[in-house]
């Protein structure tokens, strides 16, 4: 028996020597953690248990028969983060270049299988040169079982991509149908062709950071949702970012003590809104002023600034928060905005997280490339996510609120629970001035009377009382108030129960 556990512990580690000391040197050369490492920052502390630690590929080509590491360049198994259960694979870039074999993808398919059985988070720390060439067909049929697996699991269970290296070719389909891909600026890149490939075929020269770092994707291409500095802050936000999320759809959100009086008002806020209805004001300030102690999370910073996401608390239950951003394009919806919070929305409605959106839009961005870029159906991807929604959806208008954005932007026509507005928002069909000079296009010689005329039309419309007559607005609320109303409103709606007419699915406007 001795003899038997001495055996197991020297496979133990071999296995977990992975490619050998001096390719886990080379990884810390670069900057990067082996994949065990990574899972001993990720995971609570002793709470790993890994799974098919002696796995080996069964290919015998190529002299790949005589070149077997047990894990075959994956570790997987669970743990759990703050105490909670997440399922985890990690690619070991030190075993053949963390590339895909079968073997390896049935080890990814296993935990995956097994996450969606109990419930719980899949997070895939990806460090991987693509498909093992050696295979051929069969590590692409290893890439396809593992897409399955994702279209399957997603709105199910939760799923995080970490980008931790190189992911490239087929491989950077799984991290794009996941819900959030995190990378780490400097050591990780995503293309479907590198650099080599887009030189032979375009004549383009590029770097592999400039077409696929995570400066790229974060802010142009907004394929990634955050970058962080290196390996160990990439990891230790994701835990804090866990905490925001459900286990599963089945769940409610975490639900946390919060320290944070509810009924706390912030004066400051009375005068957040300049007079001037063309000078702009951070609706960040609005944000962190008005969630669980000012902390918010927030999703691609980077990327289409003129709308804001991401997730906080009120009462200690997480919410998601959708704002646009005067500071930004007038907080315009444009192609890339409507896209981002769309893809917001349905994650949040997803896993039963309300949504809290606050409103100052002057309508959709003009331009010949926004309509020829096809803004038509980009908007009505937000308008549709809205609209599809379930949870609870509380709507703060702090100011503007025109056209077809005042209708996108979660309104009461959208199946708002709660629709406030400061007594600073202006909803009406297009600004005073737009409007008189179409009304009243006979008078425009006469700057006097178009004068008079916008300001008769903004005394008129320019307000939020023309909409509470007629119940699009359930209230108009002082600034300083809006933590508090809008908690009321959250602890109103926690039992709200609503579906949406059986069928297959919707066909939302791709």
């Amino acid at each position: 028996m001795q003899e038997i556990i001495t055996k197991l512990e020297e496979m133990r580690a071999d296995a977990a020597m992975g490619g050998g000391q001096k390719r886990i040197d080379k990884q810390h050369e670069k900057g990067k953690l082996t994949a065990r490492e990574r899972l001993d920052v990720l995971l609570d502390e002793d709470s790993f248990e890994e799974w098919d630690m002696f796995v080996e590929h069964d290919s015998v080509d190529f002299g790949m028969s005589e070149n077997r590491i047990p894990g075959d360049g994956v570790v997987t198994g669970h743990g759990t983060i703050n105490g909670r259960l997440v399922f985890v694979f990690s690619q070991d870039f030190t075993v053949f270049g963390g590339a895909l074999s079968g073997a390896h993808a049935r080890k990814i398919g296993k935990i995956m299988d097994q996450a969606m059985k109990v419930g719980a988070p899949v997070i895939g720390l990806n460090d991987s040169g693509g498909a093992r060439i050696q295979e051929g067909v069969e590590s692409l049929a290893g890439y396809a079982d593992v897409f399955q697996r994702n279209v399957e699991a997603s709105g199910v269970i939760p799923q995080i991509s970490l980008i931790m290296g190189p992911c490239a070719g087929g491989a950077v389909y799984s991290p794009a149908m996941t819900d959030f891909i995190f990378m780490v600026k400097d050591s990780s890149y995503m293309f479907v062709t590198g650099p080599d490939v887009v030189k032979t075929v375009t004549h383009e020269e590029v770097t592999h950071e400039e077409l696929g770092g995570a400066i790229t994707h974060t802010a142009i291409s907004g394929v990634a949702d955050l970058a962080f500095e290196n390996d160990v802050d990439l990891l230790l936000q994701t835990r804090r970012f866990i905490d925001f999320l459900p286990l599963s759809n089945k769940e409610q959100p975490p639900a946390h003590k919060c320290e944070d009086p509810v009924n706390r008002d912030d004066f400051s806020l009375d005068t957040l809104v300049p007079e001037n209805p063309n000078m702009p004001y951070d609706m960040k300030e609005l944000i962190h002023k008005t969630v669980d102690e000012g902390d918010f999370y927030e999703i691609q910073p980077d990327y289409a600034k003129n709308i804001i996401i991401g997730m906080a608390r009120m009462d200690g239950r997480t919410v998601g928060i959708v704002a646009n951003q005067p500071m930004v394009l007038a907080g315009c919806l444009d192609i890339a905005s409507s896209k981002k919070a769309a893809r917001f929305v349905r994650f949040c409605d997803a896993y039963n997280i309300p949504i809290v959106t606050f409103v100052d839009v002057p309508g959709f961005m003009p331009g010949t490339a926004q309509e020829l870029g096809g803004i038509i159906k980009h908007g009505a991807k937000l308008l549709y996510a809205y609209a599809e929604a379930t949870v609870p959806k509380v709507t703060v208008i702090t100011r503007k609120a025109y056209g077809g954005a005042y209708d996108v932007m979660a309104s009461k026509h959208l199946r708002g629970d709660v629709n406030y507005a400061w007594p600073s928002a202006e909803i009406a069909v297009m600004g005073a001035k737009g409007a008189v000079e179409i009304i009243f296009r006979a008078d425009m010689k006469d700057p006097a009377k178009i004068e008079a005329r916008t300001e008769e039309y903004r005394q008129k419309f320019a307000n939020p009382f023309v909409a509470g007559r007629k119940g699009y607005i359930d209230d108009v609320i002082m600034p300083h108030g809006t933590r508090r109303r809008v908690c009321k409103s959250l602890s109103m709606l926690r039992n709200k129960d609503i579906k949406n007419p059986v069928k297959k699915h919707g066909n939302i406007p791709l």
